[in-house]
């Protein structure tokens, strides 16, 4: 792609509030890489979404349909780019569509497209959610559910991201529940895992998480849990989308254990750390920004601070709209731009999700995705823009 031809009069009219229509003139591509092959400083992993089948004859709302072609495809575009893969978390509409089923089986074809390839990474979310919180009645229902999902992809040569589980939020009573359970999980696991501590703002039914709706108790039982099982443990993902907690949190760490940054709003200065540390990171914003997200973190390898900031500052924006409250329906964000960039063809989501932020939000998403030099194919990103516009009712 030739990014410096002319795009400026590339131009749409975008809605603002107040019901007003603007003309916006689209600026030319950044030149980020399409491919890395040199080595990196940090782990990072983007959780990945699905692709549907925008034809399939189904109900949307009740039965998920995949791409399994596109769905791969995309991982190969992560893999490309030296990110690894989070498989079958949140980002990929877990618990929102995805059911555990169709959850193993996107596991097993992304396990083995990374075999086929040197270097590609997976981790593999394990949790409960085939167990109807409503069903469990003890914690050995839960942990038995943990095994079953860890056993199941542990059998197709998977890696293990645990999942934090709504049945074990309901259930614990106490941080001593919390350690039974996860304890229990982690003394069987042949790998060492990455625990994954997600907000409420995620998912509200994970408020309490760890015992205590007070977030610096909670990390107190989170830190104990995990130093006592630090041999099993690869790393922990924390999103909380508050990085002064990520920061004490990852400061009491064992040392054998990494910190994951799941925070999407300050990402930036999270991996690049401070004189204590840093973190790597497992990043639902990475599906969006994959691209500028490899090119910052090779800036940072080569120990190009300024560059890796650059690159980086006008995604954060971006990302925290993306993100921004209620922030469970951001994986429409993140499949609007993979629509806009060509990476699928519609934009349909499983369960209808596509219809879970507003058009003055899809609008917003486009200026600031174009102020971060996102778009591939600025022309193909225009017209895309103008069709769901129209959809929507906007004459762009």
């Amino acid at each position: 792609m030739n990014i410096q031809r002319a795009v400026t009069a590339l131009s749409l009219r975008l809605p603002t509030a107040g019901g007003r229509l603007e003309r916006f003139d689209l600026s030319v591509p950044k030149d980020f890489p399409e491919r890395v092959s040199g080595p990196l400083n940090r782990i990072a992993l983007a959780a990945a979404h699905m692709v549907v089948e925008p034809l399939a004859e189904v109900d949307p709302w009740l039965t998920v349909a995949p791409d399994w072609e596109r769905t791969i495809a995309f991982r190969e575009h992560l893999w490309d780019l030296g990110l690894g893969v989070a498989e079958a978390m949140d980002t990929a509409q877990r618990g929102m569509g995805l059911d555990w089923p169709m959850a193993l089986e996107l596991i097993k074809r992304s396990v083995a497209a990374s075999k086929r390839r040197d270097g590609a990474v997976v981790f593999s979310g394990a949790g409960t959610d085939h167990l109807d919180p409503g069903d469990a009645r003890s914690l050995d229902d839960v942990t038995r559910a943990y095994e079953e999902q860890v056993a199941a992809i542990e059998a197709v040569g998977g890696r293990i991201i645990l999942m934090a589980s709504r049945a074990l939020a309901r259930l614990a009573k106490t941080p001593d529940d919390y350690a039974k359970v996860y304890g229990r999980i982690l003394g069987q696991v042949r790998e060492p895992v990455i625990i994954h501590w997600l907000g409420d703002m995620f998912d509200p039914a994970l408020k309490g998480y760890w015992g205590t709706a007070d977030l610096n108790r909670a990390m107190d039982t989170a830190v104990a849990v995990i130093n006592d099982n630090a041999g099993k443990i690869d790393g922990v993902k924390v999103s909380l989308l508050d990085k002064d907690k990520e920061i004490a949190m990852r400061r009491r760490l064992d040392k054998r254990v990494r910190m994951y940054t799941g925070d999407d709003f300050n990402y930036a200065e999270l991996i690049a750390g401070d004189e204590h540390g840093f973190s790597h990171a497992l990043l639902g914003i990475f599906d969006a920004i994959a691209p500028a997200a490899a090119a910052a973190l090779s800036a940072l390898a080569k120990d190009d601070l300024a560059s890796f900031h650059d690159i980086f500052a006008p995604t954060v924006p971006l990302s925290r709209h993306i993100f921004r409250a209620p922030t469970r329906f951001y994986k429409t964000g993140v499949v609007f731009m993979a629509y806009l960039n060509g990476h699928q063809d519609h934009f349909t989501m499983a369960g209808g999700q596509e219809s879970t932020r507003s058009t003055l939000h899809l609008a917003e998403l486009f200026r600031l995705a174009d102020r971060a030099g996102l778009f591939r194919d600025p022309e193909r990103a225009a017209e895309r823009m103008r069709c769901v516009m129209a959809v929507r009712g906007v004459e762009a």
